[in-house]
C-alpha cells in the first residue's frame, strides 16, 4: 500500500492527526499511545465538519491548560517512560528529533538549549504521537506527498510577531517543493512541517496507485473560496509503478539559475563535471548578451530535492556567482537501464530508456566507451560509434523494429 497527501491547504499537527484516522487508521491504537504518552488527563474528540462544503473530519486534544515548557530530552524521557509501542515510539521521538535539530539552527544554539514551547504542549505532543500511531497502523511502504502551501503574512508565538513560513517551518522544509498558497495566514505548522519531513518519502502530484481509501482532516478555520483540508488517498501502486526503475512522473525537481560574465570560459568544463558529481541530474550553459552588450552565460542547473544544497555549494565555490534563482518545475523521467555490447574485442556500455509500459523506446551507447574503445583499437571514433550503434539496435529493438521482430 502506498500513500499520497494533498497539502494544497498546508498541514498541521491536529490535520494530520484527522487525516490518518479518516483513511483508516487503527483508532483504538491511537487512542491507546495519546493516552499512553499524557502525564495527566488526556481526551481525542473527534468532530465531523464541513471545509468550503467539503465533508471532513476534525481532531481535538482535550488536556488542561498548561504553560510548561519542555526540553528536547523532557519529551525523550517522557517517550520512554510511556507504554508505547517501539515502532511508534522511535517515529515520535525521530520526529521531535528532526523538530529540534530545525530549532536549534535557527536560534543558532545546542540542542539542549532549546525550549519547546507551543510545540511541547501535550496536545502537540499526543497529535505527533497519533499520527505517528496512525501511520504506523496503515503500514505505508511509500508516502508522497504534493508541495505544501506554507502561508503567507504574519504570525504571533511565543517569539512574537514573524512572518509567515516562520523560520522552523523554512528550516524543516527546505529543499522540499513549497509554496505560498492562496491564503496570508499561517498554513503550515512546526509540528505538521516536522511530521511531513520525517514520514514523506517522495514530494510531487499523486502518483500512479488505486485508490481505496480517502482521508480528510480539517484545519481549525473554515476558509472563504479554500478547503481548508488535507486530504491523504491510501491504495495500491499500478503495476507501471512510482519509483525510477518503473519509470512514469517523478513528480518535481529544482532549477537552479544563475548568469556570469565574469569567469575564465576554460573552466566550464569542470564546472559541470563537479555539478554532476555533487548529484545533479544534469547542468548546460547558454551564452546570453546582457547590459552593455557584454557576452556571459546562463548557468542552469537540474536538481533533486535531496542535492539542492550540494549543488549550490559547488556553484558558489568553483564560480564566481554571487546568488542564484531557484523554481521548481515537474519532471517527468523514463526509467533506464544499462547494456553492454563488444566492438572489436572492448565493452561499450549502452544506456536503454523504456516507457511506462516496458517497451524500449532509445538506445544509445556512451560515448565515453565508445572514445576509449577507439584509442585502444587504433580506429576512428565515429567507425566505433557506428559499429557500437548497429549492435545495440539489434540487440535491443525498438518501436517498429520491436514489432517486427516479435512478429518474424
Amino acid at each position: 500500500m502506498i500513500g499520497w497527501l494533498d497539502a494544497a491547504a498546508g498541514a498541521s499537527g491536529d490535520m494530520l492527526l484527522a487525516t490518518v484516522l479518516d483513511a483508516g487508521a487503527d483508532e483504538k491504537l491511537v487512542r491507546r499511545s495519546i493516552a499512553a504518552v499524557a502525564p495527566e488527563p488526556i481526551d481525542l474528540r473527534l468532530e465531523r465538519v464541513q471545509r468550503a462544503g467539503l465533508a471532513s473530519l476534525r481532531a481535538h486534544i482535550d488536556v488542561t491548560e498548561s504553560t510548561t515548557e519542555r526540553r528536547p530530552a523532557d519529551i525523550a524521557e517522557l517517550l520512554a517512560k510511556a507504554d508505547l509501542e517501539p515502532t511508534i515510539r522511535d517515529h515520535a521521538q525521530a520526529v521531535f528529533t528532526t523538530l529540534a535539530d530545525a530549532e536549534a539552527a535557527v536560534h543558532g544554539v545546542p540542542v539542549e538549549s532549546i525550549h519547546f514551547h507551543e510545540v511541547g504542549a501535550l496536545d502537540a505532543i499526543a497529535d505527533i504521537v497519533g499520527v505517528c500511531a496512525g501511520l504506523a497502523s496503515l503500514d505505508l511502504a511509500e508516502l508522497h506527498c504534493s508541495p505544501v502551501a506554507v502561508g503567507s503574512g504574519t504570525t504571533t508565538g511565543a517569539h512574537g510577531t514573524m512572518s509567515v513560513p516562520p523560520p522552523a517551518v523554512t528550516a524543516l522544509l527546505r529543499g522540499v517543493p513549497t509554496y505560498a498558497g492562496p491564503v496570508p495566514r499561517e498554513m503550515c505548522t512546526p509540528t505538521g512541517a516536522a511530521a511531513l519531513r520525517h514520514w514523506v518519502t517522495s514530494w510531487g502530484p499523486q502518483p500512479r496507485m488505486v485508490v481505496e481509501q480517502v482521508g480528510v482532516g480539517a484545519g481549525g478555520r473554515d476558509i472563504v473560496g479554500q478547503a481548508n483540508v488535507l486530504r491523504l488517498l491510501v491504495g495500491s501502486a499500478t503495476e507501471a509503478g512510482n519509483a525510477v526503475e518503473q519509470g512514469g512522473p517523478l513528480g518535481v525537481a529544482t532549477v537552479l539559475e544563475t548568469n556570469v560574465d565574469d569567469l575564465d570560459p576554460r573552466l566550464w568544463p569542470g564546472v559541470l563535471q563537479r555539478l554532476l558529481d555533487a548529484g545533479a541530474s544534469d547542468a548546460w550553459l547558454a551564452p546570453i548578451l546582457m547590459k552593455k552588450g557584454r557576452p556571459a552565460h546562463t548557468l542552469s542547473v537540474l536538481a533533486r530535492a535531496d542535492v539542492v544544497e550540494a549543488v549550490q555549494a559547488v556553484v558558489f565555490a568553483e564560480t564566481s556567482a554571487i546568488g542564484m534563482r531557484t523554481s521548481i518545475v515537474g519532471k517527468v523521467e523514463l526509467a533506464r537501464e544499462v547494456g553492454e555490447v563488444m566492438v572489436g574485442g572492448e565493452v561499450v556500455r549502452v544506456k536503454l530508456a523504456r516507457s511506462p509500459y516496458g517497451d524500449i523506446v532509445n538506445v544509445q551507447p556512451e560515448y565515453d566507451d565508445v572514445a576509449r574503445a577507439a584509442a585502444r583499437l587504433g580506429r576512428p571514433v565515429k567507425a566505433v560509434l557506428t559499429e557500437a550503434i548497429a549492435l545495440a539496435a539489434a540487440r535491443w529493438p525498438t518501436g517498429a523494429d520491436a514489432r517486427n521482430s516479435v512478429t518474424e
